[in-house]
């Protein structure tokens, strides 16, 4: 075989293996891609409110939050409306960034 034909054929083997090694990555990727769907989809629904929590576990709440608020701490937990309705009365403090005492029409 002369060197011509050998480089080529060696040439070959290589993108051979790149374009082997790309499918895998591809399909990594796509497997990756789905298990992400799913995770999406089987996620429980977002709450419409939550309480956030003082920093030990006996302290009383410190906020109420409208759900998805941006600024709830990783103390918060969901609540329904007529929790933090009563949580309002109670003088927790409501969200300055979110404010849910409006959403709720919770007036003082």
């Amino acid at each position: 075989m002369n060197d011509r034909l050998a480089q080529l054929r060696f040439l070959e083997r290589v993108q051979t293996a790149d374009l082997e090694r790309t499918r895998r990555w591809i399909a990594d990727e796509e497997r990756r891609e789905g298990e992400r769907q799913q995770g999406q989809q089987l996620r429980p629904p977002e709450p419409d409110w939550l309480i956030e929590h003082g920093l030990n576990r006996d302290s009383p709440p410190v906020y109420v939050h409208v759900g998805g608020c941006w600024n709830a701490g990783k103390r918060s937990r969901g609540i329904n409306r007529s929790a933090a309705l009563r949580a309002l009365a109670d003088g927790v403090a409501s969200c300055t960034h979110c404010r849910p005492d409006s959403q709720l029409g919770y007036l003082d």
